[in-house]
């Protein structure tokens, strides 16, 4: 029984690798990233990441939980200070306390960001402003925006989060 054990991880881990090798660029692992959308609030980001997983890890993360899931995220999102708020198998929400600089009286800027993959779709989105970009691996000028007054009623505290 413990040889069909080690068969099968061996097969898994060969097939990872073969796809690993024809790897795209908006692709990590066995992680395919499809879009970003970053909220602002104040001086605080909510991330909603669409992605896809190959379809022979989807086992694993069913016998063994979704924690590699999350170390992959949060190294394709690149934000040290990142909370998960929920993953599942093809989206992701994490909360980053203080993404922005407050420079008092509701002003805040949102500095440009370097991810560690090409995302096919990004969306920024502060109170005044969306911008989008395509096939882009960072944010790269950064914005400035107002409190829109209404962030003390909105839900930006993390919700049974977990540090990475």
């Amino acid at each position: 029984m413990r040889a069909i054990a080690v068969v099968f991880v061996l097969i898994l881990l060969i097939s990872l690798a073969a796809h690993g090798v024809a790897a795209t660029e908006e692709r990590y692992g066995y992680i395919t990233i499809q879009n970003v959308t970053v909220s602002l609030s104040n001086d605080s980001a909510i991330i909603n990441v669409d992605y896809s997983v190959d379809e022979g890890t989807r086992i694993i993360f069913f016998l063994l939980g979704k924690q590699d899931l999350k170390n992959k995220l949060y190294h394709i999102l690149n934000y040290p200070n990142a909370q998960t708020r929920k993953i599942s198998l093809d989206k992701a929400e994490f909360y980053v306390d203080k993404a922005a600089y407050s420079y008092g009286k509701g002003i805040y800027w949102y500095p440009s960001h370097e991810f560690n993959v090409v995302i096919p779709s990004l969306t920024i989105q502060s109170p005044q402003v969306t911008k989008t970009y395509s096939m882009t691996n960072s944010f790269p000028d950064g914005i400035g925006y107002f409190d829109d007054g209404n962030s003390n009623q909105k839900s930006t505290q993390p919700l049974n989060s977990e540090k990475k």
